[in-house]
């Protein structure tokens, strides 16, 4: 079924849906935090969810789409729970009180869980050196790329909640490595697009429990939320759910996982070029270098994949 759908994945889909996920998911560090400031945090997993995936259900429902398969259903609920409520909702918990530098290098630990769970490629994966070193040195970019700001946040806790939001982290990402993994392996016949609406559906039905408990519904004053916090919620409702998480199931499906995760190293570097570009923040030498590092470490990732293309270049006689 892999193979299949490799073959029938065009380059040009692939690299466009690598580039959304790439930059899409590095704003939206920025984004959930501005989210923050006017919404509470199970809030913004309902609200965003929900409505991701009601539109995109509405889109396939208008295309003549199958909407109601169960055995689809039932897998779309294991991953968006895993994925979206468990790995995200972590993420838009913890920057209440963890800052967003912080937050991405926990996230960036992510690739080396994709690799301890991914039982069925162990011997493919821990045999390829270039995937493993260019995993390790990956790693080793993000903490170059972030080191000042994780420095001044390291120094700045002082309290156990802080140190519960990080343990969090660590829990999170397992989630979403291992929502990923069971999302790729549990294909089903159904659209990938209504698989990819129920997953957030079902997560953003499962925030509202938290959401009601916290009383959220109640403290929160609509007529008070900046404009600037509304279109922050609009923005990961279109581009980080509709746009680069349906990217991003669909290139677990067509791609090797420990390629795809490699958002992780990628999505850091982006924040810290919009930084540069559109709030004339300034880099530092250690983040060129980090910057270099993360570079190098995808390109030893797909290392293998290169070698393979060339030696089917040349043994066409192209």
């Amino acid at each position: 079924m892999e193979s299949n759908q490799n073959k029938n994945a065009s380059t040009a889909m692939v690299v466009l849906a690598f580039a959304t996920v790439y930059i899409v998911w590095g704003s939206t560090y920025f984004f959930i935090q501005k989210a923050l400031t006017g919404f509470p945090p199970f809030l913004i997993g309902v609200l965003r969810f929900i409505a991701a995936g009601l539109l995109m259900m509405a889109w396939c429902a208008i295309k003549g789409e199958k909407i109601f398969d169960f055995p689809s259903i039932k897998t779309a609920a294991v991953t968006g729970l895993l994925l979206l409520f468990v790995g995200n909702g972590v993420v838009i918990w913890v920057e209440q009180t963890l800052p967003s530098a912080m937050v991405a290098i926990m996230i960036s630990s992510s690739p080396i869980w994709f690799i301890l769970l991914d039982k069925p490629k162990w011997k493919e994966n821990l045999n390829n050196r270039s995937t493993i070193i260019g995993l390790l040195i990956g790693f080793v970019g993000v903490i170059l790329l972030l080191s000042e700001h994780l420095i001044a946040a390291f120094s700045s806790i002082q309290n156990g909640s802080e140190l519960i939001g990080l343990s969090m982290l660590v829990i999170g990402t397992i989630s979403w490595a291992g929502g990923s993994l069971y999302s790729k392996y549990n294909t089903t016949g159904g659209s990938s697009m209504v698989n990819t609406s129920w997953q957030m559906l079902i997560a953003g039905v499962a925030f509202i429990p938290g959401s009601l408990i916290q009383g959220e519904f109640s403290i929160i004053q609509w007529n008070n939320i900046p404009t600037a916090t509304w279109l922050s919620v609009i923005y990961l409702i279109f581009f980080g759910s509709i746009a680069a998480y349906s990217a991003y199931v669909w290139l677990l499906k067509v791609q090797p996982s420990t390629k795809v995760s490699t958002y992780a190293y990628v999505n850091p570097v982006i924040a810290v070029l919009l930084g540069i570009f559109f709030a004339k923040e300034t880099i530092s030498s250690i983040q060129i270098i980090g910057l270099i590092v993360i570079l190098g470490s995808v390109v030893l990732i797909n290392l293998d994949k290169y070698r393979k293309e060339a030696k089917a270049l040349r043994t066409a006689g192209v």
